[in-house]
């Protein structure tokens, strides 16, 4: 491997940038291709199907074949709210391979003995967020129910790139929830990226149910969601 193409994926790394190495099999020409510059690759499509889905594999694209190594950082989960729903989705989202993060201010609520396995951080959003920034690996649940818990968080996510924005309640609260964030200046393609009520519908009513529901969502978004922002695409 070029000692250039080496130092790429490692800055790529170091920061939770994806990418891949796409390798030329007949003549073992290689060059770092950053999802962030997937547009100007003449493998854009073939590039991006393959961070979707974190799968290396060969392509044969224009009568060329490749093969394409991809670099993805590890999902992660944040989930705000420290709540029963919470307690059965962590250790599910553990199992599908992401990490998971849950932020609450309420420390009655946020004990490392509710989520023994997750770490926890008793702080606001806004200021957790600060220490552990949200980007395109990223999905995020807000499932507390208060506004001065969840909007905060709400008003992070939809300035970050998040793969998935999942918000808790009924249509009656996310119509309210979201004129509280027009009045923060979102326009309605941002306010359409916030699955709410959030998760697949499947009817289901108990806490391990609807975190059944979530955890569906977050993997459909993840894996046939465009890694591009709809703006970065256009």
């Amino acid at each position: 491997m070029r000692l250039d193409v080496l130092k790429a994926m490692n800055a790529a790394r170091r920061e939770r940038r994806a990418g891949a190495v796409v390798t030329r099999l007949a003549d073992g020409n290689q060059r770092f291709v950053e999802a962030d510059a997937l547009a100007a690759d003449p493998l854009a499509s073939e590039i991006e199907s393959a961070l979707r889905m974190g799968r290396s594999g060969a392509v044969t694209a224009a009568g060329e074949d490749y093969f394409l190594t991809v670099q993805a950082p590890a999902p992660r989960l944040t989930l705000v709210g420290a709540v029963h729903i919470s307690q059965a989705l962590a250790p599910m989202a553990r199992i599908a391979g992401l990490d998971v993060t849950i932020i609450d201010p309420r420390t009655a609520f946020a004990t490392p003995e509710r989520f023994p396995e997750t770490p926890v951080l008793a702080q606001w959003p806004d200021e957790a967020l600060v220490a552990q920034p949200l980007d395109r690996f990223t999905a995020i649940c807000l499932l507390t129910h208060d506004p001065k818990i969840d909007d905060p968080a709400l008003t992070i996510a939809l300035k970050a790139d998040c793969f998935y924005i999942g918000a808790l309640g009924s249509r009656k609260t996310h119509a309210r929830r979201l004129e509280r964030m027009r009045g923060r200046g979102f326009d309605e393609p941002a306010l359409a990226r916030i699955h709410a009520p959030i998760g697949l519908d499947i009817g289901a009513v108990s806490p391990a149910e609807i975190a059944v529901s979530i955890m569906g969502e977050i993997v459909a978004s993840l894996r046939k969601k465009p890694l591009r922002s709809e703006s970065a695409a256009a």
